[in-house]
């Protein structure tokens, strides 16, 4: 099964692409985490990343993509993925679609955690109010704000993209966690 879990910062997608990786034996491939990997193991497209986060810039898309396209080549996405924080952007997801089209593989699903964001500004703020001093500098109303701004211009197109490629499920991903991984199975049933 190769899959993106798609929807806003705090909707869940980490805690159920984890739940996917226990049920399904699948990989969750995070864009950082690939990034970071490749900069330790010091490959020729790792050491070009590296130099241009060491100068405080964004990875560009063509380097991203290269890592991804490494990535889906080692052995353990043999049984299929789960693709986190990628792609972020239409242009991204025409890249993606163009890599795996030269690898001879397909998305199986895109699924979409759908959410209220004034429910997840909520959950924000009172995770902040019982952890007191010990809060993320970045897990607060405000910078919730400007991550769900940004989700929203840049990657919630996403969702009409694949929903014309007829790969989008969507999920209310305001239900409880258990009853979203259920929903998501149901998917997988259907899907595979």
């Amino acid at each position: 099964m190769r899959l993106i879990l798609l929807g806003p910062p705090g909707a869940g997608k980490g805690t159920q692409a984890q739940k996917l990786v226990e049920r399904h034996g699948i990989v969750q491939l995070s864009t950082g985490d690939m990034l970071r990997a490749a900069v330790k193991a010091e490959t020729p497209i790792g050491l070009k990343a590296k130099s241009i986060m060491d100068s405080g810039e964004l990875v560009p898309d063509e380097v991203v993509v290269q890592i991804v396209s490494e990535r889906l080549d080692e052995p353990d996405c043999g049984n299929g993925f789960i693709l986190d924080g990628f792609p972020r952007t239409v242009p991204q997801a025409e890249a993606l679609d163009a890599l795996l089209e030269r690898k001879k593989l397909q998305l199986d699903v895109v699924i979409e955690l759908v959410v209220d964001e004034d429910a997840l500004l909520d959950r924000v703020k009172k995770r902040a109010a019982e952890s007191g001093d010990n809060v993320r500098s970045d897990d607060n109303a405000d910078a919730l704000k400007k991550r769900l701004d940004v989700y929203r211009a840049q990657t919630a197109p996403l969702a009409q993209f694949y929903r014309e490629k007829g790969l989008l499920k969507q999920v209310n991903g305001m239900a409880g966690i258990d009853e979203v991984s259920a929903e998501i199975d149901r998917i997988f049933a259907d899907v595979g």
